[in-house]
């Protein structure tokens, strides 16, 4: 039963990180992916950015997790105040199984963004999913009900 219940709580995690590799095209905003809002870049990003993010992209989909790293490190160079980009980075350390990195990444994320509430419940989704797997239940259950509280505000 166990098993189940965590099955079950980690599967919208699972299903958020694997959309957001997949995406062909950066587009600026969200867009509803198989019942899931999916967080696109800001319509602020530059071109390089976009570009790194797809190369970002494109090698999650293929397992190629340190070069999915390396493209994201430089798009925060160029420019680090993109939560976009935080919470990409956050989404791959939970994928890597850095779960301290990961909370830390999605917090540092919503903390430079306060308008997309969209992105700020998918970060606290991250965040729930790693205190859940580092066995914080009561840290899992308070960031899952924020992420909820938020993503019922949005719509």
């Amino acid at each position: 039963m166990l098993i189940h219940l965590r099955f079950l709580f980690f599967l919208p995690v699972l299903l958020i990180v694997a959309c957001s590799f997949t995406a062909k095209q950066p587009e600026p905003e969200t867009t509803e992916e198989a019942g899931l809002m999916q967080i696109r870049p800001s319509d602020s990003s530059s071109s390089a950015v976009l570009s790194l993010l797809q190369k970002a992209r494109t090698a999650a989909k293929a397992g190629q997790l340190e070069v999915a790293e390396v493209n994201l490190e430089r798009a925060l160079r160029i420019e680090p105040r993109n939560a976009s980009l935080w919470h990409y980075m956050a989404r791959l350390r939970l994928e890597q199984g850095r779960m301290n990195q990961a909370a830390g990444l999605a917090a540092r994320s919503n903390s430079l963004e306060h308008d997309d509430q969209i992105l700020q419940a998918d970060n606290w989704r991250i965040i729930a999913s790693a205190r859940y797997q580092q066995g914080n239940i009561d840290a899992a259950k308070e960031a899952q009900a924020r992420a909820d509280a938020l993503a019922n505000d949005s719509h």
